[in-house]
């Protein structure tokens, strides 16, 4: 059901009620006046018989009174709104009063004749030689009223016609800007964004058409975003893939090429320990050492790269092992700075072997760009790392400082690209992303990300 018809249905129904209200106050008046009026003269026709039969008894001259009554009857004829009829002493009629010609062609339905008929009034008066009877009679009234209800009837259907006809052009003229609205929706819900309303003419539609504007110029924004997530998200699984890869090569070609130069070093100077007594021999030595000290050096630093890049425990033993190994190589590298790593029981009973690798090599990113922002911004003494897994699988993990924190209100984020990048990071995962910080309060960052568990 459109909403044009419900709105003319509407309309209808309030005019149909209007309609029978107004009738129905104007049939009650109509009853109300065609009863007094029959009343009235009811009682002036029975005073005027009452002068003639007393005229009658006082002047015996003038004969009997019901023959003094049927001549005066006879030469009054029609009486209005009255029925007379006069019997003589053995009951027989002699006369009848004319009935009403007044309006005669008029023919009222009887329902409305039952709606507006009033009661019969009967007065019966005993005379010498006769009986008087008075009957109210409202026939002409009535048809007197029904002639003018029926114009009024006939005036009220023809404004009813015009009326429901003006409101259903009116309606179809000033609803037509729905059709258009309702387009542009189902537009936008196929994917075409690019859908736009041009100005209305109602204020109330201008107004929609405006919003729905707006809201496709917000969705495409955000589609817009999305897809620049999507691809910041695949920007960053290629960087890891190349880490992983890169890792792995410095692993096993540097790695080995770096133990051999280590071997060689060693056997260098094994032998020119033996041959001690010739020549040159201690100068060797001492060379080989320095070799095998600086592959050591080489060796090390290999390793916090690999580590840096991609750390293997993170593919071997999972997050909560590798963030463990993180905060202590962390500790070691800051013994001024207290750092300690809180896991949930279910995380350390080993409950981290669900999540993906998406969600596990991001968490970890996350606490590597933080802990590195506190080590040179935050001048904290103390950090305090924290992550737990709920019962339905979320992930909530807060990082935690007692540094010089900031005003965050007052920090443009997106230009700072460690905060950008860990809120990119989480918004990937769907998660949620929050800083609480303060001037000389430490800082806070709270991070929440769904269940994900496809690996």
């Amino acid at each position: 059901m459109s909403l044009r018809f419900r709105l003319n249905l509407l309309i209808t129904l309030l005019s149909l009620a209007f309609v029978l209200v107004v009738g129905t106050i104007l049939v009650n008046d109509t009853r109300v006046s065609i009863r007094e009026r029959v009343e009235a003269a009811s009682r002036v026709t029975v005073q005027l018989l009452d002068t003639v039969i007393v005229s009658s008894a006082l002047n015996p001259e003038m004969g009997p009174t019901h023959l003094v009554l049927q001549s005066f009857l006879s030469s009054l004829g029609y009486v209005r709104s009255s029925h007379i009829e006069l019997y003589d002493y053995e009951g027989h009629e002699i006369y009848r009063s004319p009935e009403s010609t007044f309006k005669n062609d008029v023919v009222p339905p009887q329902w409305f004749i039952k709606l507006v008929e009033p009661k019969v009034e009967t007065v019966e008066r005993r005379v010498r030689y006769g009986t008087l009877v008075v009957s109210s009679s409202a026939a002409g009234s009535i048809r007197e009223a029904w002639s003018g209800f029926r114009q009024l009837m006939w005036v009220g259907f023809a404004f009813f016609l015009l009326l429901n006809t003006m409101v259903y052009l009116l309606l179809s003229h000033s609803l037509r800007p729905i059709n258009r609205i309702l387009e542009a929706i189902n537009s936008m819900e196929q994917g075409d964004l690019s859908t736009r309303l041009p100005k209305l003419a109602l204020p109330e539609f201008d107004r929609i058409g405006h919003s729905l504007n707006r809201m496709a110029e917000s969705l495409t924004a955000e589609r817009e975003l999305e897809e620049n997530r999507q691809l910041t998200f695949l920007i960053q699984k290629h960087i890891e893939d190349e880490r992983r890869s890169l890792a792995r090569e410095l692993h096993d070609e540097l790695g080995q090429y770096v133990t051999a130069i280590k071997t060689f070093a060693v056997g260098i100077a094994n032998k020119a320990k033996v041959n001690n007594a010739v020549a040159g021999m201690p100068e060797i030595a001492s060379s080989a050492q320095v070799i095998v000290s600086a592959a050591n050096q080489i060796y090390d630093g290999m390793h916090s790269i690999v580590r840096q890049l991609r750390p293997g425990s993170l593919d071997n033993l999972g997050l909560a092992e590798t963030l463990k190994d993180a905060i202590s190589n962390y500790q070691a590298q800051h013994p001024e700075i207290k750092t300690h790593l809180s896991l949930s029981k279910n995380l350390e009973s080993g409950d981290m072997q669900g999540l993906s690798e998406t969600v596990s090599i991001n968490l970890y990113r996350i606490v590597q760009e933080a802990l590195n922002n506190v080590f040179k911004y935050a001048q904290a003494t103390k950090i305090n790392v924290r992550l737990t897994k709920s019962a339905t699988g979320e992930l909530q993990l807060s990082i935690e400082d007692n540094g010089i924190g900031m005003d965050v209100g007052a920090v443009d984020q997106t230009s700072h690209f460690g905060l950008l990048g860990m809120r990119e990071r989480v918004q990937a995962l769907k998660g949620t992303f929050h800083i609480i910080s303060s001037p000389n309060q430490g800082t806070r960052i709270n991070i929440s990300v769904p269940n994900i568990n496809s690996n």
